[in-house]
C-alpha cells in the first residue's frame, strides 16, 4: 500500500476484467449500538445504511471491481436529504461513493481479478487498520469452495495509545502525525514502527501500516458471497 488513503492489497500491473456474477456481501451489525454501514469503490459506487443491532444489510459489487471496502460508521447524523456527519468513517452523506475518513476497520477486496499466467478469476481480500480502527470485525466467505475467514475483535480502542485516541476510535499515526514515516508516500516503501506493531499484536491477520505483508492478504475463487460482521 503506497499510502494510507489508498487501498492495501493486492495490486499487480495489467490486471484483466475477468466477467462473472457479481458478488453479494451481508453486512451484519452484532454491535450493542447503531452504525451506519457504507461501501465504495474507486468508481464512485457505494451505498450506506443504518444498522440496529441485529440488522443485515446485502450489498451486491459489480463483477470485476478491481478496488472496493465496507466499513462502519459510528456516531453519525444525517439530514433528511442524506447529508451529516458522523465521528468514524465519515463521508459526508448517508450513502457513500467515496472512501471515508478515519478511523474506520476496512473490509477491503478485489473481485475477479486475472494476471495469467500466476491467477486466474480471483477474488483478493483483507481486513486493513492502516486508517485506524472503529469498530471490530470478521470478514469471511459464505461459499463453501472458500474458507477464509479474517478478524479483528481485539479491544483496540481500549488499548490505544494516547497519541492516537480519538473519539469513537483510534486513529492512524499518518492522520496524527502526517509523515512519511508513517504515511508511505507512493513509490516509497516504509518500516514497521511502534504504532504499527500496536495494531499488528492485537491482529495479527490485518494490515497495520502500507507495507504489512505478513499474513494479511487472502483470496477466493471468483464469483464467491462473503459476509461481513461488525462488533462479532
Amino acid at each position: 500500500m503506497a499510502s494510507s488513503t489508498s487501498l492495501t492489497l493486492f495490486f499487480f500491473p495489467f490486471l484483466l476484467l475477468t466477467l462473472s456474477h457479481a458478488a453479494t456481501f451481508d453486512v451484519v451489525n452484532q454491535c450493542s449500538y447503531t452504525v451506519w454501514a457504507a461501501w465504495a469503490d474507486t468508481g464512485n459506487n457505494g451505498g450506506g445504511q443504518k444498522l440496529g443491532k441485529g440488522q443485515t444489510w446485502t450489498v451486491t459489487v459489480n463483477p470485476g471491481t478491481p478496488r472496493a471496502r465496507i466499513w462502519a460508521r459510528t456516531g453519525c447524523s444525517f439530514d433528511a436529504n442524506g447529508n451529516g456527519k458522523c465521528q468514524t468513517g465519515d463521508c459526508g452523506k448517508l450513502a457513500c461513493t467515496s472512501y471515508g475518513s478515519p478511523p474506520n476497520t476496512l473490509a477491503e477486496f478485489a473481485l475477479n481479478q486475472n494476471s495469467p499466467p500466476y491467477y486466474t478469476n480471483r477474488d483478493f481480500n483483507d481486513i486493513s487498520l492502516v486508517q485506524g480502527f472503529n469498530v471490530p470485525m470478521d470478514f469471511r466467505s459464505t461459499s463453501s469452495s472458500c474458507s477464509m475467514d479474517i478478524q479483528c475483535t481485539a479491544d483496540v480502542v481500549g488499548k490505544c495509545p494516547s497519541k492516537l485516541k480519538v473519539t469513537g476510535g483510534c486513529d492512524d499515526p499518518c492522520t496524527i502525525f502526517k509523515t512519511a514515516q508513517y504515511c508511505c508516500p507512493s513509490g516509497s516503501s516504509c518500516e514497521p514502527t511502534t504504532y504499527s506493531k500496536f495494531f499488528k499484536s492485537l491482529c495479527p491477520n490485518a494490515y497495520s501500516y502500507p507495507d504489512d505483508y505478513n499474513n494479511t492478504q487472502f483470496s477466493c475463487p471468483g464469483g464467491t458471497n462473503y459476509k461481513v460482521t461488525f462488533c462479532p
